[in-house]
């Protein structure tokens, strides 16, 4: 057999093992570059979420806790109230900001009885200029608890809103420009967002006595302020989030809305920068409850919430994104101890009341943005 006939087979054996060999190469890639026999094989579950635990979603330690234990969330983010409007069958999680949206969630997906879990809460808050607290406090309307921290008085504050009290009208206010036209506390849309929904909540218990409204009467009685308190905002946010960025970045209205946990997360991660020495933290001295709460749509995400509430590393990340895990008192003021002198961990001094049913709660919302008379 000559050269060229002798080379001939062997290149076809040489190209058979390189074939093999490539093949196999590429299976290495796809073992060790796609999932290392090590690492937890991982299921993807979609859920849709209220902003305010965006950050903690996307935080890389928290996609690596969740893997580890089998998940990986895909989630998008909606106002709580808007939820139950969504095309439901292409989620397999709603984790809305408080568990009154989160029956009506139920109810539109027809999982009634879903293992709802409340794996952790974050009081609202009243994030304020310096200048802008200090002139509430003057005037009686706020009590300060020391440089950044205080307390929002819901009665006197929603009487100088039903009488249209304006900055220029409150002593001490003319030495700043900055504070001019009707006194109000920006929030979100009341009937899609949680936090508005539930910022009147509290207004109306307020306005009713020191009761919820639950009834005709009520609604008609407490209608008027509410009114007041939205109309005079203009164009609502559908989420605590823009609003929060924006007073953070020196802009936006000197009074806003928003959730503990984003003071707390901007406070415990170091974000924000010299914003923060110009903000005091306001807590309405009667509020409600705002229990996150996750609503399993499906059989892939219901051990989801369970694992937010009790896994160790999981709650530890909880606290760092601001948020006070549920019998977790003890564990947010360890945390959030360095930050004391704007935080009220304890809740001191503030009442928390019951809320309207969500019938009468959005009747309220619709009333409040002048959309109806009839509950």
């Amino acid at each position: 057999m000559g050269f060229r006939e002798h080379a001939a087979p062997v290149r076809r054996i040489l190209g058979i093992l390189l074939g093999l060999l490539l093949i196999g190469g590429a299976a290495a890639v796809v073992l060790l570059g796609g999932q290392s026999p090590h690492t937890t094989a991982t299921k993807t579950v979609r859920g849709v979420i209220g902003s305010e635990k965006y950050e903690f979603f996307r935080d890389p330690d928290v996609v690596k806790a969740l893997a580890t234990r089998g998940y990986t969330v895909k989630a998008e983010t909606s106002g709580s109230w808007a939820m139950d409007r969504l095309a439901l069958k292409d989620y397999d999680f709603a984790f809305p900001g408080s568990s009154e949206p989160a029956k009506e969630i139920e109810a539109a997906a027809g999982v009634k009885g879903a293992q709802e879990t409340r794996p952790f809460y974050s009081p609202l808050v009243v994030i304020a200029r310096t200048n802008a607290a200090e002139v509430l406090a003057a005037n009686g309307l706020a009590k300060k608890g020391g440089p950044h921290t205080g307390t929002l008085l819901m009665g006197p504050f929603l009487k100088a809103a039903a009488d249209d009290r304006t900055w220029q009208q409150l002593s001490g206010a003319a030495a700043h420009g900055e504070l001019t036209g009707t006194v109000f506390v920006k929030t979100t849309d009341p009937a899609t967002s949680n936090s508005g929904a539930l910022f009147l909540a509290a207004a109306s218990n307020v306005a009713n006595g020191g009761t919820v409204v639950a009834d005709d009467a009520a609604l008609a009685r407490t209608a008027p302020l509410m009114r007041k308190l939205i109309s005079v905002q203009g164009a609502l946010e559908p989420s605590s989030d823009d609003p929060f960025r924006a007073f953070i970045s020196g802009g936006g209205e000197p009074l806003i809305l928003v959730y503990e946990s984003q003071v707390a997360s901007l406070l415990l991660q170091q974000q924000g920068g010299g914003d923060l020495d110009n903000m005091v933290v306001l807590y309405p001295d009667t509020t409600v409850n705002t229990a996150h709460t996750f609503v399993p749509l499906t059989d892939g995400a219901r051990e989801l919430g369970t694992l937010l509430a009790t896994d160790p590393v999981l709650r530890d990340l909880v606290l760092r994104h601001g948020f006070r895990p549920q019998d977790g008192v003890p564990a947010f003021t360890a945390a959030t101890a360095p930050h004391s002198a704007y935080l009220n961990p304890a809740l001191a001094g503030i009442r928390q009341v019951g809320t309207p049913t969500v019938k009468n709660l959005m009747a309220l919302a619709a009333r409040a943005k002048g959309q109806g008379d009839t509950p």
